[in-house]
């Protein structure tokens, strides 16, 4: 439409000539309101009109800048700014009144001066919102694109925020067909023209009535069960669904529709956010040197970027995959300039090395999550899981006691409790190292426990999103395989508030709250794909894995559990094993992997002599 293409290009221009020809308009009506007599139309432009009209313009144009109203963006504009408008020409009439009387012009009288004002700012506030309707409305020639029917989960401020960039905006993308929200005082109600049509128990049926397309969840402030319930309902429709973030996260982005993002996994877990006593926290870590072994790792460099945040003197991040420490390194350098970031290439398996790196830096905090963790693949390297996970912890943790690190943290897992798998002994056998260290030496020594963290290296969600996005199948190993799932940043908060709770010799379980069936995790990525299970994706059971066992664990059976200050950390009962004990345990698996033709029986029964728990899993299909 070439209104709009002018009005794009001399918006200014366009906007100063109206404001000027509605000023004159006003005088004129104002001028018939008050000679209600007068019909012949020299009898209402008289010379004391044409001097008004004159001051007025000028005066009034002048009031207009300092407001800044030609500064506005016409299809943003909303009753903040209309008020401004009225303000300013009534401002203005007065202004041109006592202009009038003070310098003895010869102007209107005073009355048609307000009658001017109160004509100019009806005027002007609404031939505006008719500029506003047809630029948002972007009438243009040829076909219309096709919208999508789009229902709103929420009737808040966000919600509201929405509707009005849609309605600013995307108004040739999206027909808003209602609105849901529980508040029954809100029903059939308007907000900013849409109708709130119910509540969460109506969902399914307004998309099914009126053959919904898309959902916005625009709930930002809610609590995680909450948001669990709604979103499953909207899962169930089987229609893409779009989010608003955290709070936070909302509070940072300009753009509300732009902060809409694709449903993850996390969201439907129902976890609730984590609090922690960051000052406890910040007194640990502040001003000191902090190690973190593993710190290209998923687990690694999330603890990299929180424990930034507390400002410590130095941080050493040590790694032997140079690519993914590279990567931690550039992105801590950019934002944390008065921190020292040394990152490290290394090997924790190379025992002079450690010792060397601890010499150079000696290390306030060691945070310990450098390990081989793939369950499957350990199984066919054991000797390599024992080789890095069994003795490169225990290099470590001598070098922590021989350099007097204050303490030392072992991100250890839920698979260490009565292990089935190569893997879950080795770790086993790291807490068993701690246990009998933290009894001779001055280093505290400590070990955090937790389950599957989401979106971390092996963990099955990324797996499910790549099947997913090759059109399937989804690949689950057994129909009723559990797992305790947390996020990355939710797994880390825990170990650095753990870590402030330490004495020495704490095993800290991780509450991970409720377990989740695998292939229920799979059908829910599938439909928050917009696909069907087993129709559009197929979901394939292929089977327990080697080592791969049905339900994790968090607590060995003969330990117990203590409460701590934090309602998601406990501790578990301190083993009773002794350094001499665990040397000898450590001879025999020292002989194992000197041993390179050693077979996988042997290999099994040497770490079963190690680790007491340790049972093969019964493979069950």
């Amino acid at each position: 439409m070439n209104f709009l293409k002018l009005w794009g290009k001399y918006t200014k221009l366009i906007l100063g000539i109206i404001d000027i020809i509605i000023i004159f308009i006003s005088y004129c009506i104002a001028q018939v309101f008050i000679k209600v007599n007068y019909i012949n139309i020299h009898t209402v432009i008289t010379q004391q009109l044409i001097n008004s009209v004159l001051v007025s313009i000028f005066v009034y144009e002048i009031f207009f800048h300092l407001f800044d109203l030609y500064k506005n963006i016409t299809s943003y504009e909303g009753a903040k700014e209309y008020f401004c408008y009225a303000l300013a020409c009534m401002v203005s009439c007065d202004i041109v009144s006592m202009l009038g009387i003070l310098l003895n012009l010869n102007l209107v009288t005073p009355k048609q001066h307000i009658l001017a004002g109160i004509f100019a700012s009806i005027i002007l506030v609404s031939y505006r919102v008719i500029i506003r309707f047809l630029l948002t409305n972007k009438i243009t020639k040829g076909p219309e694109l096709e919208r999508k029917n789009l229902l709103i989960i929420g009737g808040g401020e966000a919600a509201t925020d929405i509707v009005k960039s849609i309605k600013a905006h995307q108004m040739d993308h999206y027909d808003i067909v209602g609105i849901i929200d529980d508040n029954s005082k809100k029903k059939n109600r308007n907000i900013s023209g849409a109708r709130v049509i119910g509540n969460r128990n109506d969902i399914v049926k307004a998309c099914k009535e009126r053959k919904v397309d898309i959902i916005f969840f625009a709930i930002s402030n809610i609590s995680a069960k909450d948001r669990k319930e709604i979103l499953a309902i909207c899962q169930e429709t089987g229609i893409k669904l779009r989010v608003l973030p955290g709070l936070q996260d909302l509070i940072n982005e300009k753009n509300i529709l732009q902060s809409l993002r694709d449903v993850e996994i996390e969201d439907i877990l129902g976890r609730e956010p984590i609090v922690l006593d960051n000052q406890n926290i910040a007194t640990l870590i502040k001003n000191q040197v902090i190690m973190i072994t593993g710190a290209g790792g998923s687990i690694g460099s999330e603890l990299c970027r929180q424990i930034a945040k507390f400002e410590p003197k130095e941080m050493v991040l040590l790694d032997i995959y140079e690519n993914n420490l590279y990567d931690i390194e550039l992105e801590l350098k950019e934002q944390y300039k008065n921190i020292k970031i040394d990152a490290v290439i290394a090997s924790i398996r190379d025992k002079n090395k450690m010792d060397k790196v601890f010499e150079t830096y000696k290390p306030y905090l060691v945070f310990h999550a450098a390990a081989h963790k793939h369950v499957p693949l350990m199984e066919g390297s054991p000797l390599e899981a024992i080789k890095n996970n069994v003795f490169g912890t225990y290099h470590v943790v001598n070098c922590c006691d021989k350099y007097h690190v204050k303490r030392f943290v072992l991100v250890s897992t839920d698979k260490a409790v009565n292990p089935t798998n190569i893997m879950g002994a080795t770790k086993r056998m790291c807490e068993m190292i701690i246990q009998a260290k933290d009894k001779v030496s001055e280093t505290e020594f400590v070990a955090v426990r937790f389950g599957n963290v989401l979106g971390s290296n092996g963990s099955v969600v990324p797996l499910f999103k790549k099947q997913i996005a090759k059109g399937g199948p989804v690949t689950v190993t057994h129909k009723e395989i559990t797992r305790f799932f947390m996020t990355i940043p939710e797994a880390v908060q825990l170990i650095l508030q753990a870590t402030t709770y330490a004495k020495g010799g704490e095993i800290f379980v991780l509450d991970m709250g409720e377990p989740v069936k695998i292939y229920d995790l799979a059908v829910s990525l599938i439909k928050l794909s917009g696909l069907e299970p087993n129709v559009d994706i197929p979901i394939e059971i292929t089977g327990l894995r080697p080592g791969e066992k049905l339900y994790e664990e968090i607590l060995m059976a003969e330990e117990g559990l203590k409460s701590t200050e934090h309602d998601k950390i406990f501790i578990a009962k301190p083993s009773k094993i002794t350094m001499e004990q665990l040397e000898k345990k450590l001879d025999v698996l020292r002989e194992t992997i000197q041993d390179e033709n050693i077979s996988l029986k042997n290999i099994k029964q040497n770490m079963k002599a190690a680790v007491p728990t340790y049972q093969e899993e019964k493979r069950s299909e």
